[in-house]
């Protein structure tokens, strides 16, 4: 009996060192259907945020490039410092193999070897991460290299803004496989590479489903992911936190567990009353993940507007908004297009006929 008690105080101890060293300096769990942040904690500080930074690298390429093209390494490969996946001036791979030894390794030369040969030069590639920033909606965020190393230049952003940089990065079909991915093998002209991915919350975790790693001495650990459980899909980041990992997949258990996801505009079902003989609809669907008590506090509004003619194609004839305590989530064109009214054939009317 004094065995089991003394397990148990060892444990509670245990339980508290790791919850102390687990808590991260900045952390945010979002919800990556509808944007909505469901944890926040100092989640708009600009810190530097090492290699999180091959985030965007990757999306950068994966929009201006063609991962199939080869690519013959040059004498640029000779900046790079820090962890690498050791390639070599003359070697000649692809883009596709850069990519995953940027992802899984984290190679500063795979970095550098993609920005200058996509861009042209760091510089010019830089312009492009941050233009692509700015699209996303990542005020808070500044790149000057595509490697996350910052001794020379320094990148700087917030778990806010690398949270919604994940969001936009998972809409990529390529870049879900890429940050997916455990194992990468390839041959080049001058070796042959098996590469495992870093993040160990893919192996450790099993609703993981991609995010990236950063450390230097100045940024501390930093880390961005990725997760889905029951068609719950969520994004944590977290900056200054050694227990990283185990942060992450807390966070995860945590959330999953506390919302239940709804569907609030269903694309081919609307339900409102709109003229006979016309079909209303939206582009897309929208989810939201919801504790049952808020259910009913979300706000679906709807807007029609005036004297608008309807033809054969699809038309907008109004948007619909869906709001909870104030904030909207998202706000969705309604189109309208009349009901080809099918004309019947011989068959049809004699059964028609029969029918009477």
């Amino acid at each position: 009996d004094y065995m089991k008690k003394m397990i148990f105080f060892l444990l509670l101890v245990f339980t508290f060192i790791t919850n102390v060293q687990a808590s991260a300096e900045c952390e945010i769990v979002m919800d990556a259907d509808s944007g909505r942040i469901l944890h926040a904690k100092n989640i708009t500080e600009k810190k530097l945020i090492a290699s999180t930074t091959k985030i965007m690298t990757a999306l950068v390429v994966l929009n201006n490039a063609d991962i199939n093209s080869t690519i013959t390494v040059g004498d640029e490969v000779n900046k790079a410092y820090g962890s690498a996946i050791y390639i070599k001036e003359g070697e000649v791979l692809t883009i596709k193999d850069l990519l995953y030894g940027l992802m899984l390794r984290s190679g500063n030369d795979a970095a550098i070897v993609l920005a200058t040969n996509v861009a042209g030069s760091i510089p010019a590639f830089a312009m492009l991460m941050n233009e692509t920033a700015k699209s996303i909606g990542m005020k808070d965020t500044i790149f000057y290299n595509p490697h996350g190393l910052d001794e020379e230049t320094e990148n700087k952003s917030t778990v806010y803004d690398m949270a919604l940089l994940m969001r936009e990065a998972m809409k990529n079909k390529y870049f879900q496989k890429l940050t997916s991915t455990k194992r990468y093998t390839t041959k080049t002209n001058l070796n042959t590479y098996d590469w495992y991915n870093k993040n160990k919350l893919l192996t450790d975790y099993k609703y993981a489903t991609g995010g990236k790693i950063g450390y230097t001495m100045r940024a501390k650990h930093t880390f961005v992911s990725s997760a889905s459980k029951d068609g719950k899909n969520l994004i944590v980041a977290t900056f200054v936190d050694s227990n990283r990992f185990i942060t992450h997949a807390n966070l995860y258990e945590r959330y999953f567990d506390d919302y239940k996801k709804y569907n609030l505009i269903d694309k081919n079902n609307l339900g409102l009353n709109y003229k006979r003989g016309y079909k209303v609809f939206t582009l897309e669907s929208f989810d939201m993940l919801l504790k049952e008590t808020e259910l009913n506090h979300v706000k679906k509004e709807v807007v029609f507007y005036n004297n608008i003619e309807v033809g054969k194609n699809a038309t907008v004839i109004g948007n619909i908004s869906i709001s909870l305590n104030n904030t909207v989530y998202r706000r969705l064109n309604i189109y309208a297009s009349k009901n080809e009214v099918k004309k019947k054939n011989i068959i049809d009317k004699i059964k028609d006929l029969l029918k009477w």
